[in-house]
């Protein structure tokens, strides 16, 4: 059986591994009154975003190793331990009666991990039951596709997300038992906010984590990652030798496209990066705070930006503006629809929704080719013939539910960067 072993010390170096989920059955659960229970604004139409996501995941496919939540899940529910743990923390988590956790119990393997996806319907069979609005014992994950949010890789270990709300935790228990059992992945998993602290209040999400280098992160504090959840990644740091970075960034609360900061600034190449110009470089009340670990010796300040807070850490990026740099109207329309969230391959390859016309241009303006999904499925063109290159994916149903090509995948390896 093919091993990979995590190891993740930037954004943008050679990706040998990552993981994905094709959205499934579980999207279609969603309906008016219990959209905005699963964060989601909008309906997604199944048949419309999975073809859009299959022209995603073909070409990841043909670029890197790529291993799927649902086969992952299969296969650890083999292993007795891995599924009574899996199912002893749904049990709890939902309240389930000793029926339904036995029912699960016996389920088989594909089966069982179908069900822990798309939902366990509830059995009718009281009147405590028929009463019930649920429909559903255990609740269908229609956030599963968007693999960064509940866990993120930084080093050798897979970092498991507290999420802001409750209804995602679910989430997180799979990716959880994925990484401490599965016999493909080498690494284990780190449980930040459980290790770090009690504070109910903490959370902190893959969403908000971007790995620069080695030895330094960019975080966003919002919405989705509270300054108490962002403490337990200081507190991690401060075992590592040497000098260790956070730079932190405020987001707003609202919009919604705000949840992250991957939705605002993402990695392109050793000297490019992607900028939602309002937020990231703009004159706004939003602080960007650098943390300075060494041991137990902390220090914080406050920086003029995140490309000004790097460019002191040797790393010097060039802004590509999301939207464009000179209508605000555009910046806004296309930040909305996930057009900061690229998602780096290699050095200066990446992937990102070609609805975003403004920001792709800008993109082409500052040396990238233009290469859509279809043509690299098709073998018109080869994307590593190129030195730098952007491969635009179909979104115009995917991107309603939130995010882009970084929010759906999960990487597990990279090769080291030389900057």
């Amino acid at each position: 059986m093919e091993t990979t072993q995590i190891n993740i010390n930037s954004e943008i170096g050679k990706l040998n591994s990552v993981i994905v989920h094709l959205p499934g059955a579980e999207v279609e659960n969603m309906t008016p009154e219990n959209a905005e229970r699963s964060l989601y604004s909008d309906i997604l139409n199944l048949s419309v975003a999975l073809p859009e996501y299959n022209g995603f995941l073909n070409v990841l496919k043909q670029l890197t190793t790529v291993y799927e939540v649902k086969d992952l899940l299969a296969d650890i529910v083999k292993i007795d331990t891995a599924k009574g743990e899996l199912l002893g923390k749904l049990c709890r988590f939902y309240n389930i009666s000793k029926e339904v956790c036995i029912y699960m119990q016996h389920l088989e393997p594909d089966e069982l991990a179908r069900q822990l996806i798309e939902g366990v319907e509830m059995n009718k069979n009281t009147l405590t039951a028929y009463f019930d609005s649920e429909k559903y014992s255990v609740r269908p994950v229609p956030n599963l596709f968007f693999t960064r949010d509940a866990s993120f890789s930084i080093g050798n270990k897979a970092m498991i997300s507290k999420m802001a709300s409750k209804v995602r935790q679910h989430e997180t228990f799979i990716m959880e038992t994925i990484f401490n059992y599965h016999p493909s992945i080498r690494g284990g998993s780190l449980n930040l906010v459980n290790e770090f602290t009690e504070k109910p209040e903490a959370s902190i999400e893959g969403g908000d984590v971007l790995v620069a280098r080695e030895d330094v992160l960019v975080v966003g504090n919002g919405a989705r990652s509270s300054s108490q959840g962002i403490d337990t990644l200081l507190e991690h740091f401060k075992s590592k030798p040497g000098v260790q970075h956070i730079i932190v960034q405020e987001l707003p609360y609202k919009p919604e496209s705000f949840i992250h900061l991957d939705m605002t600034f993402t990695f392109l190449d050793v000297d490019k990066a992607m900028v939602y110009k309002p937020l990231i470089l703009g004159s706004n009340r939003f602080l960007t705070i650098h943390i300075t670990i060494d041991g137990d010796k902390v220090s914080i300040k406050e920086e003029d930006n995140i490309l000004s807070a790097l460019k002191k850490l040797k790393i010097d990026l060039e802004p590509v503006f999301c939207g464009g740099s000179e209508d605000i109207t555009f910046m806004e329309r296309e930040q909305w629809q996930s057009g900061a969230n690229f998602f780096a391959v290699q050095p200066g390859l990446v992937m990102g929704y070609e609805r975003n016309i403004r920001t792709i241009d800008a993109m082409s303006k500052a040396g990238f080719e233009v290469i859509s999904a279809q043509q690299v499925v098709d073998k018109d063109k080869n994307p590593l013939d190129y030195k730098k290159a952007v491969i635009t994916i179909k979104g115009n149903e995917l991107s309603r539910g939130g995010g882009g090509a970084r929010c759906m995948t999960m990487p597990l390896n990279r090769e080291k960067v030389n900057w």
